[in-house]
C-alpha cells in the first residue's frame, strides 16, 4: 500500500493545475508557468541543471519494478529552439545533475540496475569518469543529489527508496567528495537525506530531508528501523574545511516530503514539495508558494546566463519554466 500511495502521489491528475501565485518579489501574479517538454519514459523527471551552452539536462528515472527494463534516459532542452533530445541512455540511473566550474556534467547515479555512483563528463569529448564509487571499499547505496562549493568539492546524498541491491552502507549519508578524490562521510544524521543546496555566503548547507516511512521500497535484506514518514529542511553551517556542524531543523514540513531544493541570489530557498515550489527565506518562514500543474513537482532549477531568472521545473512526465524576479545562485564557471 505505501508503495502505491507513492507512485500514486507522482502520477499526473488530468486537470490541469491553476497557478497560485502570490503577488510579492519573488514572482511577478501575472506571469504563468509553462509547459516546455512532455514525453518522460520513466516515472519522473528529475536533477535539471543548465550546463555552459545555455541547454538544460535533467534526468529521466526509472521503475524497473513498475515500468519495466528501461535503462534511464538525460535529456537536454534547449530553451531557445525548444527542441529536446537525448543527451545519454543507459544512463546509470542517473537522478541529481550539476556542472563544475570547469563544465563538466557531474551526475548521481541511483540504484534499481544503476551505477551507484558519481560521474563526471567531460562535456568537451564525451569521455566519462568515476569520481567516487566505494566509501570504506563499499558501494553506496543511491547517490540522488549534489551540490558543489566554491573550493570544488562535490556534496552528495546517498538514501535509498527503491532498487534490489544489497545495501552496504549502515546509514543514508550525505558525502564530500575532495579535489583530490577522497570520499568524506559529512552528514549521518538525517534519516533520508534528499535535495541539497549551499547558500550562496558559502555559509549553510541545507539538506531536505524526504523519508517515506515505508522500509518496504528497500530489498528484503535492509533490517534498519522504520521511521515515522516526515519531511525536514536541516541546517548545517558549513566549515571553511568542508566539514559541517548541524544547526538544526529550519523547516518543519511534518508528513510532507521534500524534494530538490535550490537557493536564489539572495539566499532564499525554492523547496519540491506538496508537488508545489514552497519559497522560504533564509529564517525559514514561508514568503512564496508556487502552485506546479497537477502538484507534480519533484526538482528544480535556475538557469544561466539570459535565464538567470527562469526557474526550470520537472514534474512526474514534464518539464516547465517561470519567470522570476531574482537571479538564481551559481558556483560561477572558470573563464
Amino acid at each position: 500500500m505505501k508503495i502505491l500511495l507513492f507512485i500514486l502521489s507522482y502520477l499526473p491528475i488530468m486537470v490541469f493545475g491553476q497557478n497560485n501565485i502570490g503577488g510579492n518579489d519573488i514572482v511577478n501574479p501575472n506571469l504563468k508557468i509553462k509547459e516546455v517538454f512532455s514525453g518522460g519514459e520513466g516515472l519522473i523527471l528529475e536533477g535539471p541543471t543548465m550546463g555552459p551552452d545555455g541547454t538544460l539536462y535533467f534526468s529521466d528515472i526509472i521503475f524497473t519494478q513498475f515500468m519495466g527494463m528501461k535503462a534511464g534516459i538525460i535529456w537536454n532542452y534547449n530553451p531557445k529552439t525548444g527542441q529536446t533530445k537525448v543527451f545519454r541512455s543507459p544512463s546509470g540511473m542517473a537522478n541529481g545533475l550539476a556542472f563544475d566550474i570547469n563544465g563538466n556534467l557531474i551526475s548521481c547515479e541511483g540504484a534499481d540496475f544503476g551505477g551507484r555512483r558519481v560521474v563526471k563528463t567531460d562535456m568537451k569529448d564525451g569521455v566519462s569518469t568515476i569520481v567516487a564509487g566505494l566509501y570504506n571499499d563499499r558501494p553506496f547505496n543511491a547517490p540522488n543529489d549534489l551540490v558543489i562549493d566554491n573550493n570544488g568539492r562535490i556534496y552528495f546524498t546517498d538514501p535509498r527508496y527503491f532498487g534490489k541491491e544489497p545495501i552496504y552502507q549502515p546509514v543514508d549519508g550525505v558525502y564530500r567528495i575532495d579535489v583530490d578524490g577522497t570520499v568524506h562521510l559529512v552528514i549521518a544524521n538525517a534519516s533520508k537525506p534528499n535535495g541539497i543546496a549551499i547558500s550562496p555566503d558559502y555559509k549553510t548547507l541545507y539538506i531536505a530531508n524526504y523519508d517515506l516511512g515505508a522500509s518496504d521500497f528497500l530489498p528484503d535484506s535492509f533490517s534498519g528501523p522504520t521511521p515515522e514518514k516526515s519531511g525536514k529542511i536541516l541546517e548545517y553551517k558549513l566549515l571553511p574545511d568542508g566539514n559541517v556542524i548541524f544547526e538544526g531543523v529550519l523547516i518543519d514540513l511534518m508528513n510532507e516530503g521534500p524534494d530538490g531544493i535550490k537557493v536564489d541570489s539572495k539566499g532564499n530557498i525554492y523547496v519540491a514539495v506538496k508537488g508545489n515550489i514552497l519559497v522560504y527565506s533564509p529564517e525559514g518562514k514561508l514568503i512564496e508558494e508556487i502552485e506546479v500543474p497537477n502538484k507534480s513537482a519533484t526538482n528544480l532549477c535556475f538557469g544561466r546566463g539570459e535565464f538567470n531568472k527562469t526557474l526550470f521545473i520537472t514534474t512526474s512526465k514534464k518539464l516547465y519554466t517561470l519567470e522570476v524576479n531574482n537571479e538564481g545562485f551559481h558556483i560561477p564557471f572558470k573563464k
